[in-house]
């Protein structure tokens, strides 16, 4: 086995991982709720970058609906982002899993 190689392909490998961080912050999910009164984007990076409110919802006065919506628009912004970083990280590295960072 050739350890120079095998070290040489982790180092490519941890430049493209390295890449593929920074270009995950470009890429943005989106999540919404309620019929869309809550709408949510969240970078590949896991990062919330934006969130939309209709007012209606706010000037309904149901703190706890609105919380709820907003939530909901949450964690399904979060689910896609996880999902394509998932899918970007499978496509450089194979099969090979990885740890979160």
């Amino acid at each position: 086995m050739d350890f120079r190689h095998l070290l040489e392909k982790a180092k490519n490998l941890e430049k493209a991982l390295a890449e593929l961080d920074e270009n995950l912050k470009s890429h943005e999910s989106e999540g919404s709720a309620g019929s869309g009164a809550v709408q949510v984007k969240v970078n590949g990076a896991g990062d919330v970058v934006a969130m939309v409110i209709d007012p209606e919802l706010v000037a309904a006065g149901d703190v706890a609906l609105l919380q709820d919506t907003v939530l909901a628009a949450l964690r399904q912004a979060t689910e896609a982002s996880r999902a394509y970083r998932e899918e970007q990280r499978a496509r450089l590295v194979g099969g090979l899993q990885l740890p979160e960072f």
